[in-house]
C-alpha cells in the first residue's frame, strides 16, 4: 500500500472510533484528571511561595487578574484535549 492509502485508511478508523460514545467518555476520563493536574502544577511552579504563604490576592494578580485567565487556562485546555484524544485513541482497540 502507498503512504496515501494507508493515511486514508488509519484517518477513517479514528473518524469511526471519534462517533463513538464510548470514545468520548474515556475521554472525558482521561482529560479532566489530566487538566487538573497540568493546572496544580503549573500554579505550584508559577506561585509556590504565595500559595504556600497563603497570598492568594498575588496568586490571582499573577496568574487570573487581566484577562490572564485566557492565557492561563487555553493552553491547558488545549493540551489536555489533544493529550486525551491521542491516548484515548490510542488505547481503544
Amino acid at each position: 500500500m502507498s503512504y496515501i492509502q494507508n493515511f486514508t485508511a488509519g484517518a477513517a478508523i479514528v473518524f469511526a472510533r471519534l462517533k463513538t460514545k464510548l470514545f468520548w467518555q474515556n475521554f472525558i476520563k482521561v482529560a479532566i484528571p489530566f487538566f487538573i493536574i497540568v493546572t496544580l502544577i503549573s500554579l505550584l511552579m508559577n506561585s509556590w511561595r504565595e500559595i504556600f504563604g497563603a497570598d492568594f490576592t498575588a496568586v490571582a494578580e499573577t496568574n487570573f487578574n487581566n484577562g490572564k485567565w485566557e492565557n492561563f487556562f487555553g493552553f491547558k485546555l488545549f493540551f489536555s484535549a489533544f493529550y486525551a484524544l491521542y491516548v484515548t485513541n490510542k488505547k481503544m482497540k
